[in-house]
C-alpha cells in the first residue's frame, strides 16, 4: 500500500505541472539577485563565463557574494573556500531536515535535490509538507530547474549588463537579500517556538559579526536557534507522526 502510494506520487502527471506553477514566485523574487550578483562579479574582474560559472556550481547567493568580495581583496585560495562553506552551512541543517521527508527517493535523486536546495526551495518544501503533501521527485524538479536556470542565466546578463547600471551599493539593490531572508522566515511565524528562535538566532549572530566576523556570524546564529530549538523541542506525547 504505501510502496503503491510512493509510486503514484512520484509519477503523477500533475506533479511536474504543480511545480513549475509553484516556482515561478520564487524566479520573479531571486531575479534581482542573480542579475545583482553577475554586476558585481564583472565589476570584481570576473568575465561572463566565470560569473555564470559559479552561479551554476555554487548556486547560492549568500556564499556567491561572499567569494567575489574576497575575490577582489585577493585573499588566499582557502580562505575563500572556507569562508563560502561557512555561509553555505545552514544548507547542511536543510538537507538534515528535508532528508527525513524524501526517504522514497532514489539515491541519485537525492544527490540531485540537495544540490538544489537554497533557501527558497526549502521553504517551498516545508510549506507542502505542512499541507500535508508528500514531496514527491517531479514536484521538486518542477519547482528547483527553472530557479537553477534562470539564476545561471541571470548571472550571464547582470555581468553582460551590469557596468550599464549606476552603483548598486548607491541604489540599495543589495539590500534586497536580507529583505527576502526576512520574508522566508516570517513565513514560518506560525509555528511553535518561531519567535525565541528567531530573537535567539538573531542575538547570536549579532554578538558573532561583532565578535568573530563575518561570515562565521551565519552559521552561528543557525547553530544557536537550532539548539534552542532541540532543547525546547515539545514531546510527541507518545504519539507519532504517520507518514
Amino acid at each position: 500500500m504505501m510502496a503503491t502510494d510512493i509510486v503514484k506520487d512520484s509519477t503523477g502527471p500533475g506533479e511536474l505541472a504543480q511545480g513549475l506553477r509553484d516556482s515561478l514566485p520564487v524566479v520573479v523574487a531571486a531575479a534581482p539577485f542573480g542579475v545583482l550578483f553577475g554586476a558585481l562579479a564583472a565589476d570584481n574582474g570576473l568575465t561572463a563565463f566565470e560569473a555564470m560559472l559559479m552561479s551554476a556550481t555554487i548556486f547560492a547567493g549568500a556564499s556567491q557574494m561572499v567569494g567575489i568580495e574576497l575575490f577582489g581583496q585577493k585573499v588566499a585560495p582557502w580562505l575563500i573556500v572556507v569562508s563560502i562553506f561557512a555561509v553555505n552551512f545552514r544548507h547542511v541543517l536543510y538537507s538534515a531536515t528535508l532528508g527525513r521527508k524524501i526517504t522514497h527517493w532514489s539515491p541519485v535523486q537525492r544527490l540531485l535535490g540537495f544540490f538544489l536546495l537554497v533557501d527558497p526551495m526549502f521553504a517551498e518544501a516545508e510549506r507542502r509538507g505542512e499541507q500535508g503533501k508528500r514531496i514527491s521527485f517531479l514536484w521538486y524538479l518542477g519547482a528547483a530547474l527553472p530557479v537553477y536556470v534562470t539564476w545561471v542565466a541571470e548571472a550571464w546578463v547582470g555581468a553582460l549588463f551590469g557596468r550599464m547600471m549606476p552603483d548598486t551599493h548607491a541604489l540599495g539593490i543589495d539590500f534586497l537579500l536580507p529583505i527576502y531572508f526576512l520574508g522566508l522566515v516570517m513565513g514560518f511565524h506560525k509555528r511553535p517556538l518561531w519567535l525565541p528562535v528567531v530573537a535567539v538566532s538573531a542575538v547570536a549572530s549579532i554578538i558573532a559579526y561583532k565578535t568573530v566576523g563575518s561570515p562565521w556570524h551565519v552559521s552561528i546564529g543557525a547553530f544557536a536557534g537550532v539548539l534552542l530549538a532541540a532543547v525546547m523541542a515539545p514531546t510527541s506525547g507518545g504519539q507519532e507522526e504517520q507518514p
